[in-house]
């Protein structure tokens, strides 16, 4: 007699890959898909990689190791674009959980089924993720520092990134990721889902290796600069709500990175007119002129020295090194700066009404 295709189904997972020139990486991603272990409980039906119109050959790149690939050619370019086409996409094959990736990662073989295992266990939960970890985490000082964003607590969280495994009906009850978002995505979908009564959990195992392939002071910049833009972004559409995401932490960014801006502008100009006004204007420090010129750029370092200190031992549980808490500690304050200087950018293109395109900070490799 022959067997049924419905007698002792699979649970049937499909995997969204995004991404926009990014080279070798995407291969990687495509082959640790395919690699991950599959058992008699779940498979793997399909793999979709969406691409962003990259100049690279990222698409072939991604038919080679074994992708069924969607190219995006006009219209606004934006991750939440290209997951919404990819999870529509994957309708076709009944699917019950979608796994998102982000194409310059490498997925961890247990990581789907150990995550199904989970949400299997715990039908209130919508969406797992796990360890996200830098996998050249000493390319650069910045993706040292920056590796220790990734890392969390265990437990109950507000949102997930761009990588995770979520249940399909999820999805399909929130209607998905809002396309016209350049950045914040995944934290915008995340509110929506606990306003439905979904919970969103981390779990304390290995997911994926990322690349951020953050070389130079300007791309670590025009990161922050789009994380700013998000910030904003996401926040105004929930000001006015009952559960106010991230209104609070947007405030705080722009209280911060306006003194630490306006304090930095005032100590150079008070060591300028230090060094440049005539001796009988500089009062007491008229026979120290080097040491009225120093005096508030030391204070002003010794002030971030102290907050910095203070930042490190606080997230000494994040890393054993010294110096990474160190940088991190600095990067945590003066990150604020550019941080919001992202938010007036959103501020500034809402006013006039127009959209921006994405703010990239890699380069193509």
């Amino acid at each position: 007699m022959q067997t049924s295709p419905l007698s002792n189904p699979k649970i049937r997972i499909v995997a969204v890959a995004i991404g926009r020139n990014e080279g070798g990486r995407l291969a990687r991603c495509i082959t640790s898909i395919r690699a991950a272990n599959q058992t008699t409980e779940i498979e793997i039906s399909a793999i979709f990689y969406v691409d962003s119109n990259s100049s690279d050959g990222s698409p072939e790149r991604a038919r080679q190791a074994g992708a069924q690939v969607i190219v995006l050619q006009d219209g606004q370019m934006t991750a939440a674009r290209g997951r919404n086409v990819g999870w529509r996409a994957a309708q076709s094959f009944n699917p019950d959980y979608i796994l998102f990736l982000d194409g310059d990662t490498i997925l961890h073989p247990d990581f789907p089924l150990r995550a199904w295992e989970y949400l299997n266990q715990n039908p209130q939960i919508a969406a797992v993720f796990g360890q996200r970890r830098e996998t050249g985490e000493n390319q650069s000082l910045y993706t040292r520092v920056l590796n220790l964003d990734w890392i969390c607590l265990p437990g109950a969280h507000t949102f997930f990134g761009g990588d995770v495994l979520i249940r399909f009906q999820a999805l399909q009850q929130t209607g998905g990721f809002d396309d016209t978002l350049i950045a914040g995505e995944e934290p915008d979908l995340c509110r929506r889902l606990r306003e439905l009564g979904w919970q969103i959990e981390h779990l304390s195992i290995p997911m994926t290796g990322h690349d951020l392939a953050i070389y130079r002071f300007s791309q670590y910049w025009r990161r922050l600069l789009r994380a700013g833009y998000a910030f904003a972004q996401v926040s105004a559409r929930f000001r006015s709500t009952g559960d106010p995401f991230w209104s609070a932490e947007s405030r705080r960014n722009r209280l911060r990175g306006i003194f630490w801006a306006t304090s930095l502008l005032l100590v150079l100009l008070a060591a300028l007119g230090a060094a440049l006004l005539p001796a009988n204007r500089l009062g007491p420090f008229a026979t120290h002129r080097a040491l009225a010129a120093t005096l508030p750029p030391f204070l002003w370092l010794a002030f971030l020295f102290v907050l910095a200190l203070r930042t490190a031992l606080r997230y000494r549980w994040k890393s054993d090194s010294a110096l990474t808490l160190a940088l991190y500690g600095l990067h945590s304050h003066l990150q604020q700066i550019p941080v919001a200087l992202g938010q007036l950018f959103w501020w500034l293109d809402h006013r006039a009404d127009r959209s921006r395109g994405l703010m990239e900070y890699k380069d193509i490799p």
